[in-house]
């Protein structure tokens, strides 16, 4: 399991939401890292693996598991050397998703999220019901450029949900292509960092109705 440097920003996705329900983004620029939670639960795409043991429930939608490169349908995330998942399906249309389902909730999630794109889509569920997406362009800091080599797009991202959870992940893209590797899953707490930014992001929002109220 690699140790790596996290940036922190606030996921202030989805306007609906509230502070208590924003997502914590952090990420790496370690090439190829994995996810450094304790008890998560790692699917690495090997042999082809996206359901089963040790992975998810089941895996449905427009999606492949690759290795390599191949030009105009998939570029190999940087770090990753085995198989990997490539979104859509490159032997059919340029646009579509695969829908991932957990076993039960949980309110963590981490990928190794490669070329980064403003197409790629990220989508968490719960019950059906939408709790919180994302596209390249959101996570802060990153370059969603589509860039096959560099580390600002080549990131292993990682994702906690504050009072809220998922049981179902879709990744969706609009062009050639959403590639990732190492998903993990788990029900974790919070880090103390995520607490704090949660804290103020809540106490800015108090003291935002008190001078509206004023």
């Amino acid at each position: 399991m690699q140790t790596y440097v996290k940036l922190l920003v606030v996921g202030l996705i989805g306007f609906s939401a509230s502070a208590a329900q924003a997502a914590i983004v952090t990420f790496s620029t370690t090439a190829g890292a994995t996810t450094s939670q304790p008890g998560a639960t790692t699917i690495d795409f090997n042999n082809d693996a996206c359901a089963g043991a040790g992975a998810y429930a089941s895996c449905s939608g427009s999606f492949e598991t690759v290795s390599g490169s191949l030009s105009g349908k998939y570029a190999q995330p940087v770090g990753a050397t085995d198989d990997y998942l490539t979104v859509p399906d490159p032997d059919g249309g340029s646009t579509g998703g695969a829908q991932l389902f957990l076993s039960g909730p949980a309110n963590y999630f981490g990928l190794l999220w490669g070329s980064i794109d403003a197409y790629n889509t990220i989508a968490f569920y719960r019950g059906g019901s939408l709790v919180q997406s994302f596209t390249g362009t959101d996570i802060a800091g990153a370059s969603a450029n589509g860039n096959q080599s560099s580390s600002s797009s080549n990131l292993y991202v990682n994702f906690f949900f504050n009072g809220v959870t998922y049981d179902e992940i879709r990744m969706t893209s609009t062009g050639f292509a959403f590639e990732s590797d190492n998903h993990a899953y788990a029900p974790v707490p919070l880090p103390a960092a995520a607490w704090l930014l949660l804290s103020g992001i809540a106490g800015l929002g108090f003291i935002g109705r008190r001078r509206t109220a004023a």
